[in-house]
């Protein structure tokens, strides 16, 4: 099993191995002091993995019951984040006891802003059940829910008291589930690794236990100087900008994962156009992305989706900062004027 210890407002470990599912009652019983329990998750992992996290929790003692949302990034909205804090309440648990999050960015976003807010902050424990959140949303203590004028826009900064990564549970994802995580092991590599970006060239599926790892390590290291998104840890948004934009103008019919990888592609394609990136640079990103199945380009006008980023929650008053990508293993920030973003963003398309 692989340790990563987290050293943020609230110290804590990820455990990365195949199996851990079937432990995660005696794992999570060293981490929280309560034994009750609220499991959080959509239809789609209940009907895989519910029960088997039930069992876990009540052969180490817990009590233990279940929220259940659809799947898919409608839930995560303000009416189910006021369902679950009322059935938080319901349940009767208290500052001692915890939240568990057991599936992908959603729920994960959802549980933990419900965590984070009910009581002013109970436990919470992370079990992510997608690629994407294994290497990046289960993990910095992001939490989110979606308003009608956009992705994520009310949240907390709510660290989790313990991450468990079963790999194995990654063998039930659908293809195209797989391949929206790829998009953020991509910008892992992009931003601060380029031995992972070769690695993700090699033929065959990649040893995820150290692509996971290796992506968490990397967001583990950023988190530790800048929890709270400051300054470096606006890397890990490489992307992401655009890529919102693209969700928003497709009112969400078009994945994250795609999205962000459109956003890298986008952003890498601009600067070179402004002198800020090497042409091969920006041609092996948008290589490794169409050999992972995932699209560089999008049918909406620069328009849009300038229109579409002015509403995220990354533009600080009047500037939005880019994440540029200089070289594989290294990128840099960019404030530039919101005004600006229309035109940067008609470059890279």
């Amino acid at each position: 099993m692989r340790t990563i210890t987290v050293p943020a407002a609230k110290t804590y470990d990820i455990l990365i191995a195949s199996g851990l599912l079937d432990e995660a009652g005696e794992l999570i019983a060293k981490a929280v002091k309560g034994r009750l329990a609220a499991v959080v998750t959509d239809d789609t992992v209940s009907s895989l993995y519910g029960e088997r996290l039930l069992a876990a929790l009540h052969q180490a003692g817990f009590s233990a019951v279940s929220f259940v949302i659809s799947h898919g990034e409608a839930s995560k909205n303000a009416d189910n984040y006021i369902k679950l804090l009322n059935f938080l309440a319901g349940q009767g648990l208290t500052r001692s006891d915890a939240v568990i999050a057991l599936g992908g960015g959603v729920v994960g976003d959802l549980a933990g802003f419900a965590a984070a807010t009910y009581l002013r902050g109970i436990g919470f424990v992370q079990i992510p059940t997608t690629l994407l959140a294994a290497v990046d949303s289960a993990v910095g203590g992001k939490t989110a829910i979606d308003l009608a004028a956009g992705k994520n826009l009310a949240g907390a900064f709510y660290q989790p008291d313990l991450v468990i990564c079963d790999v194995s549970l990654l063998d039930t994802l659908p293809a195209s589930v797989f391949r929206d995580g790829m998009a953020e092991v991509i910008k892992y590599g992009v931003i601060a690794d380029k031995e992972l970006f070769d690695l993700l060239h090699a033929p065959g599926k990649p040893d995820l236990t150290e692509v996971i790892a290796r992506c968490v390590t990397i967001k583990r290291d950023i988190v530790a100087v800048d929890e709270f998104e400051e300054g470096p840890r606006k890397l890990l948004n490489f992307g992401h900008t655009v890529g919102h934009a693209v969700e928003a103008c497709s009112e969400y019919t078009i994945s994250h994962g795609s999205a962000v990888a459109i956003g890298m592609a986008v952003i890498a394609r601009a600067a070179v156009k402004l002198g800020l990136t090497a042409p091969d640079t920006a041609e092996a990103i948008a290589a490794l992305i169409r050999d992972t199945g995932l699209p560089v380009a999008t049918d909406f006008t620069a328009a849009a989706l300038a229109r579409a980023a002015y509403s995220d929650k990354k533009r600080r008053g009047g500037t939005i900062t880019l994440v540029i990508p200089s070289q594989i293993g290294k990128a840099t920030l960019r404030d530039v004027p919101a005004s600006e973003l229309e035109h940067i963003i008609g470059l890279g398309l």
